[in-house]
């Protein structure tokens, strides 16, 4: 059971806790995730979704079953997010040598990769397991 003087306590903590409240913090808060777009889903951008749909098509192959392309969409998808974050990290790295100090961007792009490699990862097992799957009904259709 929480005390009255703990009660009272988290709701003075809550009150401080709401965010920016004047103009000027509310337009820099919203910028946050404008910075490199990188947190935006890669299906978000109409550019990038020919270019998931041709790779999926590349790695399912032809005549993949629902869930090898589903898993292959996924893949791809990751994929184009790696390429993604490693443009961004090049022209970071870039901008380093030329003198900026971007170290501390350069070491934020790390999450976006690791986020985009586990994510390939996984997309890697479903794909394998899909494909399994359907070879095993293949040989049980002959």
């Amino acid at each position: 059971m929480i005390s009255r003087a703990q009660r009272r306590a988290n709701r003075d903590n809550a009150a401080r806790s709401t965010g920016p409240r004047t103009r000027a913090g509310k337009t820099t808060a919203a910028r946050n995730a404008w910075r490199h777009g990188l947190s935006l889903p890669v299906l978000a951008d109409a550019a990038l979704a020919p270019e998931v749909a041709a790779l999926a098509r590349a790695i399912a192959g032809e005549g993949a079953s629902a869930a090898s392309r589903t898993a292959a969409t996924r893949i791809a998808e990751a994929q184009i997010d790696l390429v993604r974050v490693r443009s961004v990290r090049l022209a970071a790295t870039q901008r380093l040598l030329e003198g900026a100090d971007v170290a501390r961007e350069i070491l934020r792009l790390d999450r976006y990769e690791r986020r985009a490699l586990f994510r390939r990862s996984r997309a890697l097992e479903a794909f394998c397991g899909a494909a399994w799957d359907d070879l095993r009904s293949r040989k049980a259709q002959r």
